[in-house]
This record gives structure tokens, C-alpha cells and sequence, in this order.
């Protein structure tokens, strides 16, 4: 039982850097569609997405196979572009009203 809680404890770890990522990307991800807004670029960008997604298969040690990962980056890209396309779209609002927004 003591293998199973360090298990999770490091799982639970793992999946905070991961939090911190996403949202790092997603912050990004604002940044680039404020610059593409600006710049009369379209949001999606079909050839980019492709490209992130080779690399990461490319990337891939396993044990996930190509269709998780193919899978998991597509839902990352499609959040990025939702997170794009709000950030250009919507009026501000603060830190509060977003997140009750998405609960």
C-alpha cells in the first residue's frame, strides 16, 4: 500500500508540472493570437498544427502509442486555438469571472 501512495504522490506531482505547462502554453497561445489578430493572420493554421504533431510523434519514447499522442496533442492544439480565439474575441474580464466561467 506505502508503493501505491508514492505512486500517486508522483502522478500527483507530475500532473501539477503539467498544469503549469498547459497554462504557460496557453498563455502563449493568447500572445500569438493578439500578434495573428493584429496582423490579419487567420487563427488556424492547419500546416502548424501538423508540424506539432510529427514532432511529437517523432519525439515519443513510449509507452504511449502514436494514437494517444496524436490524440492528446490535437486536444492541447484545439484548446490552444479555443484560448487564441477568446483572447481576440471577448471582452476583458478578470481572473475571477474566467474561472467560475469555465467550471
Amino acid at each position: 500500500m506505502e508503493r501505491i501512495k508514492e505512486i500517486r504522490n508522483a502522478i500527483d506531482s507530475i500532473d501539477a508540472d503539467l498544469l503549469k505547462l498547459l497554462n504557460d502554453r496557453a498563455q502563449l497561445a493568447i500572445e500569438l493570437g493578439k500578434l495573428k489578430n493584429d496582423l490579419g493572420l487567420a487563427i488556424y493554421d492547419p500546416v502548424r498544427e501538423r508540424e506539432i504533431i510529427d514532432m511529437m510523434l517523432d519525439e515519443n519514447e513510449g509507452p504511449l502509442d502514436d494514437k494517444a499522442v496524436v490524440g492528446l496533442f490535437q486536444r492541447i492544439i484545439d484548446e490552444s486555438r479555443r484560448v487564441e480565439k477568446f483572447s481576440v474575441s471577448a471582452p476583458k474580464k478578470t481572473t475571477e469571472n474566467k474561472k467560475r466561467e469555465f467550471k
